[in-house]
């Protein structure tokens, strides 16, 4: 059975998405390695080069190797959307597991301050909370990181809002289980392939949101490699130098698609509505055996 539920979930977009990964990933880790060139090294006599046996996809305004930079690039960009999802996880799942269990008016202040901040454009707040704080990776990451509890906070507490009213939640609370434990013993575990579909999904979203706030100048500033600053240096030099905004471009939609794909296959995989049903001449043919 478990066979047969592996392969639903390792369709070939599943398999080439994962592939994709895996590749970028190990290309940010092992960036040291792969790097041909010093990605902040100066070289204004190799200045706007086209691709080359020396620098693979040519250089950017200062001289300094393109490949390299996305190399490194990705490893700032991968590990700041990584950390706007660990923040996420850490305030908002516990906000939506005692939001929805207790209930009462801290649920209801809860959820409407979880409302007001999802009503607003999330990249607006996230402009704001960097312009009052001050402009850098961190700040952006802890921006986005704040921004998205809301979402996965109501999530949380939708998903508790069912499992708590079961049998085995009762059945917990007759045995004398504590609160904590059946939340976190009982409750989240039932919830947490919801959650994780959410996540990944969260994931691509934090890279096109960090993007967007390098690209605008208010994300990693210059000169570390980031994909969305890299696409904001080679905007200007588009008619003439594409590869400087190609680059950094396709790798962001490349790495964001692979991700949506990846979550489609975990979601179908994890949440029985989503597998398809057998069709009616197998049911007629089993039905023929038995």
């Amino acid at each position: 059975m478990k066979k047969k539920k592996l392969g639903k979930f390792f369709t070939i977009p599943v398999i080439i998405s994962m592939f994709v990964l895996l590749i970028i990933i190990l290309a940010t880790v092992f960036a040291t390695l792969l790097a041909t060139h010093n990605p902040e090294a100066l070289s204004m006599a190799e200045t706007l080069q086209g691709p080359s046996k020396i620098h693979f996809l040519g250089t950017d305004k200062t001289g300094r190797d393109l490949f390299s930079r996305l190399l490194f690039g990705g490893r700032t960009t991968l590990l700041g959307a990584l950390g706007v999802v660990i923040i996420s996880v850490f305030i908002g799942i516990p906000i939506g597991l005692f939001s929805g269990y207790f209930g009462g008016k801290i649920d209801t202040i809860t959820m409407r301050i979880c409302d007001m901040v999802v009503a607003f454009p999330s990249l607006l707040l996230a402009f704001i909370f960097v312009s009052s704080f001050g402009r850098g990776l961190i700040n952006a990451v802890v921006a986005l990181g704040i921004i998205y509890v809301p979402m996965l906070a109501k999530l949380t507490r939708s998903l508790v809002l069912v499992e708590k009213n079961k049998t085995y939640i009762e059945a917990s609370r007759a045995v004398g289980y504590s609160h904590i434990k059946i939340i976190f013993g009982q409750i989240l575990p039932n919830c947490i392939s919801t959650i994780l579909v959410q996540l990944t999904l969260d994931l691509g979203y934090a890279i096109l949101d960090l993007a967007a706030m390098s690209f605008l100048g208010l994300g990693v500033q210059p000169p570390t490699p980031d994909w969305g600053a890299m696409l904001e240096e080679g905007r200007i030099f588009l008619n003439t130098n594409p590869m400087l905004a190609l680059a950094p471009g396709i790798t962001i939609i490349i790495t964001v698609v692979s991700i949506n794909i990846l979550s489609d296959g975990v979601q179908s995989y994890l949440d029985p509505a989503q597998r398809k049903l057998p069709s009616l001449r197998k049911l007629k043919n089993g039905r023929c055996r038995t």
